[in-house]
């Protein structure tokens, strides 16, 4: 472009120069002569600048209307390269980023086509909302929940979850993720319902997810029944077979009577009956967990209730702020966990309790010196009924999970870097409602 300018610009400055000189030599009134020759270059010039740029011109205005095309999302529009220079190498590259987008919608939009079949054919429902609570998005399995298999985008959504069922109605507004039975077919259905909110445009947006467990949880329960079924058929055949081969060896013993051996004899029917008691006892308190009686309580009374019972080394000082919790489960809770410590072989002087505030909140932490968990044991640990010990019945950690999960708290269990065991109980600052 350069070169062709200068060429341009250079013939009309040489032209203009010899129209001057003609201008002098024919016309003898010196400033007509120059005017004349000034008017002519002027149009030489003009003529010049105007056949230079005419195709310039013509390929920037393409080049504007292809950017405007592009800006509404039209990426069909292509400029002819009428020119061999920058201008047509502009106009080359303008064709090539356009064809690039025509592929990359082409295939965005494969994409969500193939996204929004799976989403419409899930059995998730799935609604989402904006800030004015208007429907944006909802899948076939949402629309027969809540308006008889009908659309409702650009719908408010408060009207249809009005007039959904109130097990419904309820978990949505309570908010989080829950868990609620629904009547549907006149069989009763559980479901899982999740709510996310983030920001989409910059502009707030949520997210409701629901999903039906019936099938899982059934399938689960099944699975825990013959969990449960095993180990009591394990745990009753452990006892009732001894003590009926030692009822046997009484009765022949009765006919010639050995003291001895018969205070031995009912000594052992006494324990296996003892044991089997206390396995069924183990169960019934696991089925049974009442509900928790939350109040204020000092943690200095909470730990010389456990004192009492279990030794541990107190590590630094409890906070002065009470917590709030059923202080008979949580005691039971922490009985437990030292027990296990002390059970693992870990020096009694070794066993650690520490409380501490953190996250808003109060961390408990039982710690010991034992030979700390196996992989096995952290994975499957809180799972009911999984012992590794074996006298267990597998159900200590789990029934404290469930006391620390019905205060609204969380149980975590950890190897300690330099050996050992530690099991950490966050509680709520709040007590849970």
């Amino acid at each position: 472009m350069a070169g062709r300018a200068t060429l341009w610009l250079g013939g009309a400055a040489l032209a203009g120069v010899f129209v001057h000189l003609l201008a002098q030599r024919f016309i003898p009134v010196p400033w007509i002569a120059a005017v004349s020759a000034t008017l002519v270059s002027v149009a030489v010039a003009a003529w010049a600048g105007s056949t230079l740029t005419r195709r310039w011109s013509g390929m920037a205005r393409a080049l504007a209307d292809g950017i405007s095309s592009l800006r509404d999302r039209d990426f069909s529009v292509s400029v002819t390269r009428a020119t061999r220079d920058e201008m047509g190498d502009l106009a080359a590259a303008y064709n090539d980023l356009g064809d690039q987008l025509r592929v990359e919608r082409q295939s965005l939009y494969q994409r969500e086509l193939m996204l929004d079949t799976v989403i419409q054919t899930t059995p998730l429902a799935l609604v989402l909302t904006n800030a004015n609570d208007h429907v944006l998005y909802s899948n076939t399995t949402a629309r027969q929940l809540f308006s008889e298999g009908r659309k409702f985008e650009g719908d408010r959504f408060a009207p249809y979850l009005e007039a959904a069922p109130q097990p419904l109605r309820e978990a949505i507004q309570r908010g989080g993720d829950t868990l609620f039975t629904l009547e549907l077919s006149g069989e009763p259905q559980v479901f899982h319902v999740s709510q996310r909110r983030f920001q989409l445009n910059a502009q707030p947006h949520r997210l409701l997810l629901l999903k039906q467990l019936t099938r899982e949880i059934n399938s689960q329960e099944v699975a825990t029944w013959k969990k449960v079924i095993r180990v009591i058929a394990h745990e009753l055949n452990n006892s009732l077979a001894p003590i009926s081969s030692l009822a046997h060896s009484g009765q022949i013993l009765a006919q010639s009577p050995d003291i001895a051996q018969l205070q031995r004899v009912f000594s052992t029917i006494e324990d296996r009956a003892r044991h089997l008691a206390g396995f069924i006892e183990g169960y019934a308190q696991f089925a049974k967990l009442p509900q928790p009686r939350i109040a204020p309580v000092p943690w200095e009374v909470l730990l010389e209730r456990i004192r009492v019972v279990a030794g541990f080394q107190l590590i630094g000082k409890p906070p002065e702020r009470m917590a709030s919790f059923d202080t008979a489960q949580l005691e039971q809770a922490l009985i437990n966990l030292l027990k296990n410590a002390r059970e693992s072989g870990s020096d009694p002087a070794d066993i650690e309790l520490a409380v501490s505030q953190a996250q808003a909140g109060f961390a408990i932490e039982v710690r010991d010196r034992g030979p700390g968990f196996s992989a096995g044991a952290l994975e499957n640990a809180l799972v009911p009924f999984y012992s590794t010990k074996d006298t267990g019945t597998g159900l200590g950690l789990t029934l404290c999970r469930e006391i620390v999960e019905a205060h609204g708290g969380r149980l975590r269990m950890a190897n300690r870097e330099d050996g050992g065991a530690v099991v950490t109980i966050w509680l709520p600052s709040e007590a849970p409602v």
